[in-house]
């Protein structure tokens, strides 16, 4: 298991000096802030700057509005376009993939068919259709579509990891489900015991303590979840997603040494 961070939270007024603190403060990886990549000089100075270090990209997160079950096809295309360019990038760069979510609650949702069918079942046959097309796309690009369920309040879409597994068994190879600590920490009766059922259809993990601050600053039991990461042989990326408590200098260090000794311990 490698810990990464979203270049948003490093310090840093260059790219450059973003992957050169991180490296100083013990981190591996570094995920990919995806509105960054629709600008080809940030993307040259990225993939420049990648070459030229020992941090390497993890994955690519943001960057583009999630409608993949919108009702409107123009919109469900405009995400499915972006997403593909973000896969040839990972494959380009080495990153594991891009992360997406089916959509967000405050968007325009398909509609409640029921008694034919929910809209719940409608979004999940919608998501493994798009979803099959994504990972044939990713397969190429030699990389993996990666699905994050989220927690209630933020959408019912995928509403916890084992739901997104069943996605990613019937879409196949190319598509893995990204497991959220602090998603699951809400949604999941035992993160440990969820991370066991899917097994090696975990992708990548997002790292974020119960207060949504970097881990070490709450009550989530990582060294729990990371022995389950270990039982199911995960070797990828781990990523924080989430506020500091300090300053980056002080918060991103003192997490990385916290997480070194969670996996160690785990």
């Amino acid at each position: 298991m490698k810990i990464s961070c979203q270049e948003g939270l490093v310090n840093g007024s260059t790219f450059a000096e973003k992957l050169s603190n991180l490296e100083k403060y013990g981190f591996e990886g570094i995920e990919l802030a995806g509105h960054e990549l629709h600008d080809p000089a940030k993307v040259e100075e990225r993939i420049t700057a990648l070459k030229n270090s020992p941090i390497k990209a993890s994955s690519i997160c943001g960057g583009f509005q999630c409608e993949f079950v919108h009702p409107d096809p123009a919109k469900r295309r405009a995400c499915i376009e972006i997403i593909k360019r973000f896969l040839d990038f990972s494959g380009q760069v080495g990153a594991t993939g891009p992360i997406t979510v089916p959509i967000f609650n405050h968007n325009q949702r398909v509609p409640d068919l029921s008694p034919y069918k929910t809209q719940h079942q409608l979004e999940i046959e919608l998501l493994t259709e798009v979803a099959k097309d994504l990972a044939a796309h990713a397969l190429k690009a030699k990389a993996t579509l990666l699905l994050e369920p989220l927690n209630r309040y933020e959408s019912n879409s995928l509403a916890d990891i084992g739901e997104g597994a069943a996605v990613c068994r019937k879409v196949g190879p190319g598509c893995k489900v990204m497991a959220d600590f602090f998603h699951m920490h809400i949604e999941e009766p035992s993160t440990p015991k969820s991370i066991l059922a899917v097994g090696d259809l975990i992708g990548h993990v997002h790292l974020a303590d119960n207060t949504r601050k970097e881990p070490g600053s709450g009550d989530i039991d990582f060294k729990a979840g990371f022995a389950a990461l270990k039982k199911i042989k995960f070797s990828g990326y781990m990523a924080l997603e989430c506020g500091l408590t300090d300053k980056p200098e002080i918060a991103l260090p003192r997490c990385a040494k916290f997480l070194k000794q969670c996996i160690a311990e785990a």
